[in-house]
Formats: C-alpha cells, sequence, structure tokens
C-alpha cells in the first residue's frame, strides 16, 4: 500500500481536492506509486491527508475519470494507468506485478508501519531495540576515529572473511567466554541479520525446517521462509526452550536446525540458565541438529553476568555462534561475527564476497580499535550504568500506571520487557490508536506464532523522559480500549 508523506495547505487558493489530485497524480506518474499498487481506503486517506472525507471522494472520483484509478470492489482502489500509458499506445510494465513475483516476502504491514514511522522526530519509540542517541559515546568515538585515521592506510576491500587483523582480535575476546576458535573460523559480517541470510542461503536445503522459541526475533523477519524454509514454533517456559519440545518438532524427513536467543531472549527477555543450556546441547548433538546461537545482547547484563554460551561447550562443531555491536555500541557500524567450522565459514566468506564484497572496511578498522585499546570494555562498564538506570524507570513507571492492567517480567538484561495485557483487546486497534498519539509500540504478535496480548517494551531507546510519559500515554490508551472494548 502506497505510503502518504504530505498534506494539502489549507491557506493556498487552490481547493483542497485539487491540491490532493495533483499530489496523486504527481506520485504517480513519476513512478513512486506503482500501476497495480493499492490504495489505502477512503477513512485512511482522510485521516493521512488531514480533510474531511467528502473532500478524498471528489478527488477520487476526479482520478477515476482520468483513468488513473479504478475501484475493484473487495480489492479496494487501485493504480490502473499513469499520465504517460493515458497518452501513449503502449503501456509501461506493471512493475506490482514483478514485485509481488519476487522471492524475498515482504515485512509483515505492522512491521513496515514501524519501520517508515521511526524516524519521525515527533514520535516515542517505545519498542525500538536500539541505544538511545543520548548514551552515544561521542567523545570515545572521536578518539577512536582520530586514532583510525592516522593508522588507516587504504580502505579497500577486505578478506573473504573479513579484516585478519580484526578476527585475531575477535579470537582473543572470545576466549573469555571459553570460545576457543582461530581467526580462521570466524567470519566479519554486517550485523546479525546478514549471518542469518548467509545461512539460509549457503547451507540449508529448500525445505528445510528451523526450529526458535516461541515467540522469537527470528518470526518477526522472514529470511528462512523467503529462502524456501520453514519456520516452526517451540514452547518456552521461564527458563527458556522447553528441550522436551525439540524432539517432538523436529522433522526425520527435513534438514533441520535450531535457532536460539538464549542470552536476554528477544523479546521475551529470559535468560537461559547453564542446566538448560547443557541439555539443549546434549539433545542437539544426540540428534544430530545444529544450532544457530545469537548472542548479540550478551554484554548488556545488568544485574550478574549470564551463563557461558552454549559454543562454549560445542566441542562438535554443531553450534554457529553469532556475536554483533549492533546492541552495545553502533547497529550504524554494521559489523557483527559468526564462529563456526571452518569449512562453514569459508562457503559462507565467499557467499558474502559474491554478494556485497564484505563488509566496510572503515567499520571493522573502527571496531578492532575500540577493542584493541581497552575503550570497548571501559565503554560497557558505563553503558551498562545508564542501560539499569533506564531499566529502573521503566518498571518503576510500568508499577505506577499498569499493575491492574498488565503483568510482566523483570529483565536481567538486554532491552526489553515483556509486557502481557489481563484483558483481551484488538491488538491492531491499540497499535493504530498509539501511532496517532505519536506513540510508536511494538506488539507482541510479529514475534509469535499465534495471537497474543503482549507488547515488547523497550527502555533502550526513548529519552528519560519521554519513556516515562510515553508509558503513562500508553497505559491511559490501553484503559480506553479497555472501556470501549
Amino acid at each position: 500500500m502506497v505510503i502518504i508523506d504530505w498534506k494539502p495547505d489549507k491557506n493556498l487558493s487552490t481547493p483542497i481536492y485539487k491540491q490532493i489530485i495533483g499530489y496523486v497524480r504527481g506520485k504517480i506518474s513519476n513512478g513512486e506509486w506503482e500501476i497495480g499498487e493499492k490504495l489505502p481506503t477512503q477513512r485512511q486517506l482522510s485521516d493521512g491527508f488531514n480533510v474531511n472525507r467528502s473532500t478524498i471522494i471528489q478527488a477520487l472520483d476526479e482520478l477515476k475519470a482520468e483513468g488513473l484509478i479504478e475501484a475493484k470492489g473487495s480489492k479496494g482502489t487501485v493504480i490502473v494507468n499513469n499520465t504517460w500509458s493515458v497518452l501513449a499506445s503502449t503501456p509501461p510494465p506493471n512493475w506490482q506485478d514483478y514485485i509481488e513475483s519476487g522471492i524475498h516476502r515482504p515485512n509483515l504491514s505492522t512491521i513496515q508501519v514501524i519501520n517508515n514511522l521511526e524516524f519521525k522526530p515527533e514520535m516515542i519509540r517505545l519498542g525500538t531495540g536500539e541505544l538511545s542517541p543520548d548514551v552515544f559515546p561521542r567523545k570515545m568515538m572521536k578518539k577512536i576515529m582520530g586514532r583510525v585515521s592516522d593508522k588507516m592506510s587504504s580502505l579497500g576491500y577486505e578478506q573473504p572473511k573479513g579484516s585478519l587483523y580484526l578476527r585475531k582480535i575477535l579470537s582473543q575476546y572470545l576466549k573469555k567466554y571459553d570460545i576457543n576458535v582461530s581467526p580462521s573460523s570466524i567470519l566479519i559480517v554486517s550485523g546479525s541479520l546478514q549471518a542469518l541470510q548467509l545461512i539460509s542461503m549457503g547451507i540449508l536445503h529448500h525445505g528445510s525446517m528451523v526450529l526458535t522459541e516461541k515467540p522469537s526475533y527470528l518470526k518477526s523477519l522472514h529470511v528462512f521462509q523467503s529462502a524456501g524454509m520453514n519456520l516452526k514454533g517451540v514452547n518456552m517456559d521461564d527458563y527458556g526452550i522447553i528441550t522436551g519440545e525439540i524432539k517432538k518438532r523436529k522433522s526425520n524427513n527435513k534438514t533441520t536446525l535450531l535457532y536460539t536467543i538464549p542470552t536476554f531472549h528477544n523479546p521475551t527477555g529470559i535468560v537461559m540458565p547453564d542446566r538448560r543450556r547443557k541439555e539443549i546441547l546434549e539433545i542437539c548433538e544426540e540428534e544430530r541438529l545444529p544450532i544457530i546461537e545469537d548472542d548479540a545482547y550478551r554484554e548488556l547484563w545488568l544485574d550478574d553476568e549470564p551463563p557461558m554460551p552454549i559454543k562454549s561447550r560445542d566441542g562438535s562443531g554443531i553450534v554457529l555462534y553469532l556475536g554483533s555491536i549492533s546492541k552495545t555500541l553502533a547497529a550504524g557500524l554494521r559489523i557483527g561475527w559468526l564462529v563456526g567450522p571452518q569449512p562453514v565459514i569459508d562457503r559462507l566468506g565467499d557467499i558474502k564476497m559474491q554478494t556485497d564484497y564484505g563488509a566496510s572496511s572503515l567499520s571493522q578498522l573502527i571496531l578492532a580499535e575500540w577493542m584493541s585499546s581497552g575503550l570497548y570494555d571501559e565503554y560497557l562498564i558505563m553503558l551498562r550504568k545508564e542501560i539499569k538506570l533506564r531499566r529502573e524507570i521503566a518498571l518503576r513507571t510500568l508499577e505506577d500506571n499498569f499493575s491492574d492492567i498488565a503483568t510482566w517480567n523483570r529483565p536481567k538484561g538486554g532491552f526489553y520487557i515483556w509486557t502481557n495485557l489481563e484483558r483481551k483487546i484488538s491488538m491492531n486497534k491499540l497499535f493504530t490508536s498509539a501511532v496517532k498519539r505519536n506513540l510508536l509500540i511494538n506488539p507482541g504478535n510479529i514475534y509469535d506464532f499465534s495471537y497474543n496480548q503482549n507488547l515488547r517494551i523497550s527502555y533502550s531507546y526513548a529519552s528519560l523522559d519521554d519513556l516515562e510519559m510515553g508509558l503513562k500515554k500508553l497505559s491511559q490508551l490501553i484503559r480506553e480500549c479497555y472501556r470501549y472494548n
């Protein structure tokens, strides 16, 4: 569906409906809105343009008369022509047909809205899993950038697996988590998400089964499904994925692997205890079931250090281990790492070279300097204090405003508070109402395999004032939904 990013100027002498016609005609003629795309409903257009419905009807009628749009019954109003094809005998290609036939599935509509609205400055982002600009280490980064510029001799392509210098540093860094691997078993990737894309392309067959927690961050993506794989949820308890259900869910006639976030799980915040990690590894070794361990939140512990990674016990090379600085330092640097058996890393490194010729060499230099200088460890100590303060403010605000309408967990680290509403309401309606009040929330059903009454509340991004104010406004909205439900 098209996005409305403009409002008519009511101070102009040009009638409002004609301004709308001009805007829509321009979007269609310059190719931003493609033939085959569906227009929003009249009510949505009315809200988007901030005009009454009769004005929208008047504008649509004229656009229909021009042959640019057409009502398709239950399918809604669709763009059927552009100004060039009205004048020319040969119409342009219907790009929508090409888009719909593409391999990669589109994001869920809610996630598309979130992605578009996250950059509107008036929005209070209560679900964003990213560090606030308020905690960005400006002085430290300036120091690091100065050192990097002094050492930099070129910014050419790196080796297929990434900078050898950075991989050596990461090899030493991982030893503190009992992960003892050589640089040749580490692949530098452009964030953990790219690692998953490479795995889906490089080592899995079409029709493979990927098991994951229910709910899971992975469910909000279409990485594996777009590559022809099936995603299946495995139930969780308070300690993470339930080990006894892994065998039940495993397919005997298809390649299967397990994706898990055992440390500060996204979205629930659960930390899997050491005993459960050991059990999962034993079951997967017995079943010859590879594991993808996503450990992006490990350094964000706030009370006690979490148990060692599953990978630390891996003696048979069954675990592919993902790490990243997207959550701890700077998402925009787009640097993560994948650790695994050397043949797998060689294979995925070759595919990465075919897709983007390597992660940013500048970002790799910056991370190497952060880690080798000792400033990264120093920074993490300060970061944990800031994140802990944010967690306490969020929990206190929830206690003051949500105690009679919801329950929630107390996370020991990470970014998220998994909140469960006590009464059933339309989460889509709550999401839409929140957007109208300049609140951006992440409904829990985008992470689940079935409908739920959860919210993923993040205390990492919004300013401290916005965090408190936003949660209070959200409480009021939920109560309104309760009243009118």
